[in-house]
């Protein structure tokens, strides 16, 4: 049987299925797999195909993904190494596995079948996807992050990009294990975060920014009070009084919009000790530094930039961007009383991922002038001397000369580098 005709075949088996169940009102079926299984097999009898055992497999499996998982999809979904998947075309589907991108041998029967996973992912979380909001961001059940474009915008068709997170949230100390960090960066960035000092998370995509952001929250005291505020949900705390908030975007009508910056400005209402923004990439700069500023250090954010110097620049762009008409100086001069750590992520050529450098961020004063000079002084750093023959990245983390002036934040709330790391 050719592919067209199993495709065929397949529809007719998820139609029939799909009225079975409906006739039924059965709702507990669709629930368990194995008795959908033994379902579509007895369909599949009645249609007398005869087709050999693993294609006959296969295609009971496909119809049963149809029905409760997301079609081909469905078992990347539930392969630990993988973390990425995308969709470019029906018969274009790539995932990451450990760092590596790899062409999967899957594939959609056509745009409409992408089109009908994607309605299946945002449905039930109140979002649409049409010619009127060609693109939405969404997540899984499970806590995985999805953006879905349709045409106009996608030239060849729906894409649909799946970025899955780990089932164990990260810690410092797993990140160490994994080579992310050294065991004395973690325990410099656990006594940092315990000692309130506010911590931006930079880096590009992919570069594990989320992971990272989520091990550090994880050594903020369990007692103490937070709000996360996120585009789409994914932090996985440890905190027992924590708010978790998330943007809205408009209705059909162009209205109901809630974004970042209105989020943490409800934020400073509801009484946090630290406010934690997934990412920062607008006017919410602004409103993010005043917070840090007034009552809530040890806060935490990630901001894409490429280095610890970029990302000065980048947040400096995005109060700009709040139409506050601030000069420089005092912009500058928000920042700098602000932001105490910079953690730079990278994510290497070989797809490991590494804490390329830690740097503090310093704020000097012209003598005799109202000017304000940002400069970012390396503590740790990741210094890369080549491959070896597996294409992994070799190098080591070395300790700068730099004496942090936040040492003396970390001895005087009662924290030492040299404490064991938390769980």
């Amino acid at each position: 049987m050719n592919v067209d005709a199993l495709f065929a075949l397949e529809d007719r088996l998820h139609r029939l299925a799909s009225e079975r169940l409906e006739a039924q009102g059965d709702g507990a079926l669709t629930r368990d797999r194995a008795s959908l299984s033994a379902l579509v097999r007895e369909l599949l009898e009645g249609e007398r195909e005869i087709l050999p055992r693993s294609a006959s497999k296969q295609l009971v499996e496909a119809v049963v993904n149809r029905i409760v998982g997301l079609g081909p999809l469905e078992p990347f979904l539930h392969d630990p190494e993988i973390t990425d998947i995308m969709v470019n075309a029906p018969d274009e589907i790539f995932i990451e596995r450990r760092g590596r991108l790899e062409r999967a041998a899957a594939a959609f029967r056509d745009d409409q079948h992408i089109l009908h996973v994607i309605e299946r992912i945002v449905g039930p979380l109140g979002r649409r996807v049409d010619e009127s909001a060609p693109y939405v961001d969404a997540r899984l059940p499970d806590g995985s992050r999805v953006n879905a474009t349709i045409p106009p915008l996608a030239l060849r068709g729906p894409s649909l990009t799946i970025r899955r997170f780990a089932p164990t949230p990260f810690t410092l100390r797993r990140l160490a294990v994994l080579g992310t960090l050294t065991e004395e960066m973690a325990r410099f960035l656990q006594a940092a975060v315990r000692a309130r000092l506010s911590v931006v998370i930079s880096g590009g995509t992919g570069s594990g920014k989320t992971s990272t952001l989520n091990a550090l929250a994880r050594c903020i005291p369990r007692e103490e009070r937070l709000v996360t505020i996120e585009d789409t949900a994914e932090l996985q705390l440890a905190a027992e009084n924590v708010v978790s908030l998330e943007t809205r975007p408009p209705n059909v009508e162009g209205k109901g919009e809630v974004t970042i910056r209105t989020l943490v400005r409800n934020a400073l209402r509801m009484r946090p000790d630290r406010i934690i923004v997934g990412e920062v990439r607008g006017a919410e700069a602004f409103d993010m530094l005043q917070a840090m500023n007034t009552g809530h250090p040890g806060s935490l954010t990630t901001i894409h930039a490429n280095t610890p110097a970029d990302a000065i620049r980048r947040l400096e762009a995005m109060v700009l961007m709040a139409n506050l008409e601030l000069p420089q100086p005092a912009i500058r001069e928000q920042i700098g009383s602000a932001i105490r750590l910079i953690v730079q992520q990278d994510r290497l050529p070989s797809g490991e991922r590494k804490v390329v450098s830690i740097s503090e961020v310093s704020a000097e004063e012209t003598p005799g002038r109202w000017e304000i000079n940002l400069s970012v002084q390396e503590i740790f750093r990741f210094e890369r001397r080549g491959t070896d023959a597996e294409g992994r990245s070799i190098g080591r983390f070395l300790v700068t000369v730099h004496t942090p002036r936040c040492l003396a934040a970390l001895h005087t709330a009662g924290f030492s580098a040299a404490e064991e790391l938390a769980e």
